[in-house]
């Protein structure tokens, strides 16, 4: 008989979901990873994998860590190799319980690497910090920092809550993306995403051009652009997938260099601009629907979609190209109709995904940030 977990299978065999539509495996068997057994996760919000080594974002502890090798371990538990935002692994304060500084992290979300340059969306210090060489030491202080003037300052748009926005300046930045040479970040709280042409060398660096805004310094916004754009990713074809929070929705550009000019192509989660229901208004979710999304990540074709508010990860195989497109399949649940809150979950949530809020893909291996349950998912992909 075949044993089987967040439709992950542990010997062969397929998962048959509740409306008899037969769903192949995604993953082969999961190794949950905790953290450092003596000061586990809390709450990580970000991951990523590169070049076989881990980074995530312990955001509800404050700071960043770093594996120089995947870390699979008996036990799920292995002492980080580096941290950042923290002068101690143990320390978890907000500025490391100090003044903000070129060493200090507030509720780290976004992290992006290729194994070399390490980058960090610093949200609640409403900055991005850039390590232009791989961190060594714990609390190693970044090279540069984007958003702010220098490292000592750390308020929403330079000047303060209610300040216009300006092609320097950031606001609750939750999200961060790079190919290596150019740089886009998810400026949440201004609600547009900034694109620099280069990864910035300098400090204060002024970004090349905007998306979701006509220019720099515009605060209005209409549904036809992100509303709370959280997440920004970009396939190795230049596709581009902004992940809209509060519109319950992923924007889709089968061009990214079209999002200056043009709106998106398609969206996942949503029939048109003018829709923003959670689960499209519905009691529960469905294959085409999304609650509290908060990332993609593009595999080969398709795309993978962290559904956090249903808990669960949705795989298109092909990246759609009409809006409200049904998933192809999915990771966490046992069917497309079953949300976060449901009989499985009275008793805990140990065998499920709880609000996860970060995915990341390199080569076959999936991570998955399980936030609500304080744990890395890592599997190898089937597909």
């Amino acid at each position: 008989m075949t044993d089987t977990i967040l439709n992950v299978t542990l010997k062969k065999g397929v998962i048959e979901n509740r409306d008899t539509e037969i769903l192949p495996p995604l993953v082969e068997a999961s190794h949950v990873f905790k953290g450092d057994e003596g000061n586990p996760f809390l709450a990580p919000r970000g991951v990523f994998v590169a070049k076989n080594q881990l980074f995530v974002s312990d955001t509800g502890q404050n700071r960043v860590f770093i594996w120089k090798n995947l870390p699979i371990t008996e036990g799920g538990y292995q002492r980080p190799d580096v941290v950042l935002g923290q002068t101690e692994k143990e320390e978890t304060g907000r500025n490391a319980g100090k003044k903000v500084s070129a060493s200090t992290l507030q509720y780290p979300s976004g992290v992006w690497s290729d194994g070399t340059k390490l980058i960090v969306a610093d949200a609640w210090n409403h900055r991005v910090l850039v390590w232009h060489a791989m961190p060594t030491q714990d609390g190693q202080p970044a090279d540069v920092v984007i958003g702010q003037p220098d490292f000592d300052h750390n308020e929403p748009n330079v000047k303060g809550i209610g300040a216009t926005p300006t092609a320097r300046s950031l606001n609750w930045c939750y999200g961060v993306f790079s190919d290596g040479e150019q740089l886009w970040i998810a400026d949440t709280g201004n609600r547009r995403v900034l694109y620099y042409e280069k990864i910035p060398t300098e400090n204060y660096e002024a970004a090349s051009a905007v998306i979701g805004k006509s220019n720099f310094d515009e605060r209005d916004y209409d549904n036809q652009d992100a509303i709370w754009p959280y997440s920004v990713k970009i396939s190795p074809d230049g596709k581009m997938a902004i992940t809209d929070t509060q519109y319950y929705r992923i924007l889709l550009w089968n061009d990214w260099k079209t999002a200056f000019t043009q709106k998106a192509d398609a969206i996942i989660g949503q029939s048109d601009f003018e829709q923003n229901g959670q689960n499209q208004f519905g009691l529960f979710p469905q294959a085409h629907t999304l609650s509290w999304c908060y990332d993609s990540f593009f595999y080969k074709n398709g795309i993978f979609v962290a559904d956090t508010g249903n808990s669960r990860i949705l795989w298109f195989r092909e990246t759609p190209s009409v809006c409200s497109q049904k998933a192809d399949n999915l990771i966490g649940k046992s069917h497309f109709n079953i949300g976060s809150e449901n009989l499985d979950t009275v008793f805990g949530t140990e065998k499920t995904l709880y609000w996860a809020f970060s995915i990341a893909i390199e080569e076959s291996i999936l991570v998955i940030a399980d936030t609500g349950n304080h744990r890395i998912f890592i599997h190898k992909l089937l597909i």
